[in-house]
């Protein structure tokens, strides 16, 4: 049973509701400014929290009946691995964990990318990883038809996971040696091939980006049904799941990821995380019309659409839901709000100082700045080439 509760709060726009944006007030009309994405990080990072997701997807906002934009909700977003990148500098303990889809997307330019953010933010990156299904997503690429089994999709992000992670490596942590009296600036005996040639994705060579502080930043993966475990368990280091409202289902979600971790033989027990979106008001009756409200301006509950529970609650009886949580076994909970600001605030200014007095985290005062993967509590990465003697055949 984990000490100390991981929190970890989900950015969507304007909120995961999607009439949220009528409640948002001027913040609505910043959701493509870096002054947004800014502010709400920074009150995340200031107060306490521990990472914040930031959700991205190929398609600029969910579709209708018909297949086209739905208009009643936000449409357009930034990148997210972008926005981690620009709001990194004015953060300083918070972890910062962009979605970036393997499907239509070069396993080089993953790599590249999140080392940098792992460089820029001092070791505070992450990678949630997604694939993209739809046909609708594939044709902005043209290179295939989309619309592909689940099944195929996962083997396939499997092999991107892979090839990612060896590109992390293929830098050792002192491949650059500065030495001015021979004229050298790197060893090119510590850069190795990241050799890998599979269904999907093939690789030879070596990362442009030097090993990160990291080394490789931790990989976060939706469990939300059966597939998608299997491929988390497999490819990540820390596990989402979506449990129901009651104790019994998140004890089984929990105990099958600890199943398929027997079952791949494998020796390290995952951070798993509670992944629960939740709207935050005075009282109980206050936070159920508050969500009614935005309920009847959307045209339908959603929690009929929503992949887990929806939760419209108060501080307290959010501090008793985490607290049944840890005592389950759930290392943390990653928080979707269905209001931003209004949820995210109560996140990091309301419910993080109650973690507090009730035991489950430590003052804000005394939390680590050490890097993220430390943070979760996840081992150090140790390069699969740390032993290595071939070199890649670099240009000097």
């Amino acid at each position: 049973m984990p000490d100390r509760i991981t929190l970890i709060t989900a950015l969507q726009g304007a909120g995961w509701h999607p009439a949220a944006w009528r409640t948002a007030g001027p913040a609505a009309q910043r959701l493509t400014s870096l002054r947004h994405w800014r502010d709400v990080v920074v009150e995340q990072d200031r107060l306490g929290v521990d990472a914040v997701t930031i959700e991205d997807s190929f398609t600029a906002g969910p579709v209708d009946a018909a297949g086209d934009l739905d208009t009643s909700t936000v449409v357009g977003r930034l990148d997210a691995l972008l926005v981690a990148n620009a709001v990194a500098p004015a953060t300083r303990a918070l972890g910062l964990v962009p979605t970036v889809s393997v499907t239509h997307t070069e396993p080089f330019h993953v790599a590249t990318g999140l080392q940098t953010l792992d460089h820029v933010s001092q070791g505070r990156a992450g990678w949630r990883i997604q694939v993209s299904p739809t046909a609708r997503e594939a044709a902005l690429f043209g290179r295939r038809p989309g619309g592909d089994e689940a099944s195929v999709l996962f083997d396939e992000a499997r092999e991107v996971a892979e090839v990612v992670s060896r590109l992390w490596d293929s830098w050792d942590d002192d491949a650059i040696i500065r030495d001015v009296t021979t004229g050298r600036f790197i060893d090119r005996d510590r850069i190795h091939n990241a050799a890998f040639a599979g269904s999907f994705v093939s690789v030879h060579g070596a990362s442009i980006v030097p090993r990160s502080p990291q080394g490789r930043p931790p990989v976060f993966s939706l469990a939300h049904r059966a597939d998608a475990a299997a491929f988390a368990v497999d490819a990540a280091d820390v596990v989402l799941v979506t449990p129901g409202y009651d104790g019994r289902e998140a004890r089984d979600l929990l105990d099958e990821v600890r199943h398929l971790e027997q079952v791949a033989r494998s020796d390290v027990r995952r951070p798993v995380l509670a992944d629960l979106a939740v709207l935050i008001g005075p009282s109980s009756a206050a936070a159920a019309d508050a969500l009614a409200s935005l309920d009847t301006a959307a045209g339908a509950p959603y929690a009929s659409t929503s992949d887990t529970s929806v939760l419209a609650t108060t501080v307290p009886e959010l501090v008793t839901l985490i607290g049944d949580l840890r005592d389950l076994g759930f290392a943390g909970v990653r928080l979707r709000p269905l209001r931003i600001p209004l949820d995210s605030t109560a996140i990091a200014r309301e419910l993080v100082p109650a973690l507090v007095t009730a035991g489950l985290r430590a003052d804000v005062a005394s939390r680590p700045t050490a890097d993220l993967r430390t943070r979760l509590g996840i081992a150090p990465a140790v390069s699969r080439y740390a032993s290595a003697s071939a070199p890649v055949e670099v240009s000097a």
